[in-house]
């Protein structure tokens, strides 16, 4: 014992006697374009392009609107049709603008709607650059079962817990995302919002769901995850393939790690060539369940 005790007294005294102050000189990188795009089986593809701003810079209402790109040739492709989407514009209920490239009503002849089991090709051309990407719709293979409610034991009584069922087949190699919506409320993502079938393929588990949470705000970990009594809960359920899992499991990895100096740093894996961001395809399931009073 007296042995281990000198050896950390001594690692301690090494420790604080040979303190170094070290700065790191961060390099200037050029702004990147940033593709966010999707497409849901029923609905047209959606798009917004971007370009990427200084990590440390203060993002202002002024900056995020500077930061859209326009006038950008964007064109998806289901391998039988080939469609531009057009550039449209909406407002936000805090006054800020925001831009986003969708499906082209005077063009509609060439227009289509996402289907599960299909492969859909983007291009964007903008800057002088083209980026390419492609994503699969899967099947409904990962099943959303059932969606039940439990109460939380200690602490608030209100509070609860939201659960799932979920039937994986035999066959590895299938991915989820998933998206919770309070009452009226927009679909939010959780935290960590991907799983994978890796340990759990061939059975039927039960999973509790975390309530999806606005990455843009602080999180109060306090009451983070629970659904209330009272509340009426909808879950989005999607299918996604690997590339579409990869972006968003090294995203919430990132996203959950900023600040802890003992994580590991994590690239964002994008499958959009030459740029940040991805081209996502979702098999989507809802499931609504009461919460009552």
């Amino acid at each position: 014992m007296r042995k281990a005790s000198i050896t950390l007294i001594l690692t301690a005294f090494l420790g604080t006697a040979c303190e170094k102050q070290i700065t790191v000189k961060l390099q200037n990188r050029e702004n990147l374009l940033v593709v966010e795009g999707m497409i849901e089986d029923g609905r047209f593809p959606m798009v917004t392009l971007s370009r990427s701003l200084n990590y440390f810079s203060k993002i202002t209402p002024d900056q995020l609107l500077s930061s859209f790109v326009h006038g950008a040739k964007i064109t998806v492709s289901n391998g039988i049709r080939t469609h531009q989407l057009r550039e449209y514009k909406t407002d936000t209920t805090n006054g800020i603008a925001l831009y986003y490239y969708t499906v082209d009503t005077a063009q509609i002849q060439t227009a289509f709607v996402g289907e599960r089991g299909r492969s859909y090709t983007l291009k964007v051309e903008a800057e002088g650059q083209t980026l390419n990407a492609i994503t699969t719709i899967p099947e409904y293979r990962l099943k959303l079962d059932s969606a039940w409610w439990m109460k939380v034991e200690q602490g608030d009584t209100t509070r609860t817990r939201l659960m799932v069922k979920v039937t994986a087949p035999p066959e590895r190699g299938n991915y989820v995302r998933y998206f919770t919506a309070r009452n009226k409320e927009r679909f939010l993502p959780g935290l960590n919002s991907v799983f994978d079938d890796q340990v759990v393929s061939g059975t039927t588990f039960s999973v509790p769901l975390d309530a999806g949470v606005d990455k843009n705000q602080k999180v109060d970990f306090n009451t983070y995850g629970f659904f209330y009594r009272g509340d009426t809960v909808t879950i989005k359920f999607c299918n996604i393939d690997h590339s579409t899992y990869d972006f968003w499991r090294t995203y919430d990895f990132a996203y959950t790690s900023t600040g802890n100096p003992f994580s590991s740093p994590t690239r964002i894996q994008s499958n959009v060539q030459g740029a940040l961001g991805y081209w996502g395809g979702y098999g989507v399931t809802y499931r609504t369940i009461i919460i009552p009073k």
